[in-house]
């Protein structure tokens, strides 16, 4: 008996086709199905990599032909395109390839179509609406647990209590900390559910001593600063000391099990608290190094002698941890010649070739937090490409960390942050998808602003440009697989990048080189405007960065990490992210339809998203000029006199909600785009 596998729809440029796999105990069944424009095809291949196939005309409607044919495939693995000959003209007949990037002159294997019938994401995740926090700067809901002035010491700095929740960030950030824990978000799940956040990613929330802790120091614990201190004794530093092991307030707060378990039962009261709203939560998982405050190095000597603590791997060499990571010598005790990620000696690389028991205890972290009594939703890998000292083991783990992870939670999402082509980890058994950066971040920052997404260089060749934009899109989108593409990270900004809004002055800088006011200065909220219909109308999973709805601006790390700002928001800005927000959990389309691009011209870009229900337009003019536009939407399947109803549109000054109509004629919308403007357009027949 056939049992259905998968269906998908893909989108390259908008000719969608559908595939069906289903699996009789012998092999693979693929039926798909191809759409040219009507009378345009006279005949429609398949060529895969072991076969070639004529489709059928299957039926006509519209301006469309579709074509059909079924495939059978003894193996799981295969890609293929299409080729389409066109009808006789005066110039004779002509054949082009359809691949992931659409139509081309010549074969490119390169953008082939792939076949991985058992690869499947999370359908919650397909174009769900992500929320990033990066917890010390989003809201302070327990004071009790506030890391104190010299409570320890980290890179030759005391920590520091910062009392003004306003105040800019320092320069040198990784020892101050405003407050802000799981309490705090907490207070604030009303508010997220109001802007219609369907999914929480947190930055790392374990145990670690920078603020931002991707320095883990205890992969199996809640950090109680950001949890519960429930037993709290011991002293601060001396103004003049920096050692550690004198750090007794520090080391009770952070070693003892009272606090530890304290705070991870908060944490399963948080996670069954999101989940009741009907939300999701997903972790940072930092497993290419840890700290050096973890338990396994403590180069810090912080667990050294403490009760049911083994010895560090710095401290003795007998130590059980002593294989997680490469010495370079054997000057124990206190060993500080090993192995660090790019170079740091406080993040220590982990050593997996050469210790299966650190690959048994990640694997089992990857289960425990996917598993009650916490539940979350899924992981965010942390520069996953490094993980590990060859490009064949880093695949070889990601593919044991899969299977652990979806036997744990089938409905996991495993999502990781790179920033090299992902296809050879996007084959359905190693990761899910990736931080979009190539395929959104990147080509929409230089688009509406020229700025690099550091905001580290500028490039007018780059601003308003629909080529480069186009082409980037098209190269880095055919990259994914459907069920990769739909549930990609597609941010703005976030905790590694300058703040969009502050892209939208065109300024090159950093904190340290221009203060912390000039990332505020001269910015362009219409420019930001644009860019949130942009991510609430994109292929992926729209991820707002935390203020960001707010107006916070701010230069590149440290910078874009400033406090929210509870009751100075830009309540204009606020309330365009949830129109649009709202727009799009409100239509299939946007979430899991197909794409097309309609029309370029200079800083002016119209797209179409649509599935067999619903199509939208999609216009945005980047210039200072109004341009009148005629966007061919008979592409996306507009019929002729259909009406298209304004959903929202920004313009310099302000947005609006009233729904204008426009009536297609001919198959083109023509639209009369104000400078600085975007607009987003619905089908209503």
């Amino acid at each position: 008996m056939n049992k259905i596998l998968n269906r998908q729809a893909f989108f390259a440029d908008g000719t969608p086709f559908y595939r069906l796999y289903t699996s009789d105990g012998t092999g693979y069944g693929v039926r798909l199905r191809f759409r040219t424009a009507k009378d345009n095809a006279e005949l429609v291949t398949v060529v895969t990599d072991s076969m070639k196939a004529d489709m059928h005309k299957c039926f006509t409607e519209g301006r469309f032909d579709y074509y059909e044919v079924m495939l059978h495939y003894p193996e799981c693995g295969t890609n293929y395109y299409f080729t389409v000959t066109g009808a006789e003209t005066d110039e004779g007949k002509r054949t082009a390839v359809y691949n992931k990037r659409g139509v081309m002159d010549g074969v490119q294997d390169y953008y082939n179509f792939n076949f991985y019938p058992e690869f499947k994401t999370p359908d919650w995740a397909k174009g769900a609406v992500f929320y990033q926090i990066f917890t010390d700067r989003f809201c302070n809901g327990d004071p009790t647990n506030d890391v104190l002035d010299r409570e320890y010491s980290y890179v030759k700095l005391h920590s520091e209590q910062e009392k003004d929740w306003q105040a800019y960030p320092h320069d040198m950030d990784v020892c101050h900390f405003y407050g802000g824990d799981l309490q705090g978000i907490m207070h604030k799940l009303d508010y997220l559910q109001d802007l219609g956040i369907e999914v929480l990613y947190l930055n790392p929330i374990f145990v670690s001593p920078s603020n931002h802790k991707y320095d883990i120091q205890d992969y199996d614990y809640i950090d109680p600063h950001f949890g519960r201190i429930v037993d709290d004794a011991g002293e601060v530093l001396e103004k003049s000391d920096m050692d550690n092991c004198h750090a007794s307030r520090y080391i009770r707060r952070v070693t003892n099990k009272k606090n530890l378990e304290a705070s991870n039962e908060l944490f399963v009261q948080f996670v069954e608290e999101v989940h009741r709203r009907g939300m999701k939560v997903i972790l940072d998982g930092v497993f290419n190094h840890c700290g050096s405050f973890n338990k396994w190095m403590d180069r810090e000597r912080i667990y050294e002698g403490q009760e049911g603590y083994a010895p560090g791997a710095y401290v003795d060499e007998k130590s059980p941890y002593r294989s997680f990571f490469k010495f370079h010598s054997e000057k124990w005790p206190y060993n500080k010649d090993y192995d660090g990620w790019w170079g740091h000696d406080t993040l220590p690389k982990l050593n997996y070739e050469e210790s299966e028991s650190l690959c048994e205890y990640i694997l089992r972290i990857g289960q425990k937090w996917v598993s009650p009594p916490y539940n979350v939703d899924g992981w965010r890998l942390d520069v996953a490409a490094d993980l590990g000292h060859s490009p064949e083991y880093n695949h070889l783990f990601w593919k044991r960390f899969r299977k652990a992870v979806k036997e744990a939670n089938p409905n996991a999402l495993i999502l990781a942050e790179n920033y090299t082509d992902p296809a050879s980890w996007l084959e359905g058994d190693e990761w899910d998808t990736v931080m979009n950066y190539e395929a959104f971040m990147e080509p929409i920052t230089w688009f509406l602003t020229g700025v690099e997404k550091h905001s580290d260089e500028r490039r007018d060749d780059l601003l308003c440009n629909p080529e480069t934009f186009e082409g980037a899109m098209s190269h880095h989108m055919s990259r994914f697989e459907y069920d990769s593409l739909y549930v990609a990270m597609n941010e703005l900004s976030n905790h590694d990048h300058s703040r969009f809004l502050t892209r939208t002055n065109g300024q090159v800088g950093r904190i340290q080189s221009k203060g912390a006011k000039a990332a505020e200065e001269g910015i362009h909220d219409a420019v930001m405007r644009e860019a949130v219909i942009m991510q609430m109308t994109w292929p992926g999973a729209p991820t707002v960065y935390y203020g960001d709805e707010a107006g916070v601006c701010g230069w590149t790390d440290p910078d874009n990490r400033r406090t929210y700002p509870w009751g100075h928001e830009d309540k204009q800005m606020l309330q365009f992210h949830k129109e649009a927000i709202r727009i799009h959990k409100s239509s299939t389309a946007l979430r899991t339809g197909s794409y097309k691009m309609l029309y370029t011209a200079w800083g002016l870009l119209g797209y179409g998203r649509f599935d067999k229900n619903e199509r939208y337009a999609v216009i945005v003019n980047n210039t200072q000029e109004t341009v009148n536009v005629a966007v061919p939407v008979w592409q996306i399947g507009v019929a002729d006199g259909s009406r298209m109803e304004q959903q929202l549109m920004s313009v310099a000054e302000s947005f609006t909600k009233v729904p204008d109509i426009y009536v297609v004629t001919d198959g083109y919308l023509m639209v009369a785009m104000p400078r600085t403007s975007a607009v987003i357009l619905k089908d209503i027949g």
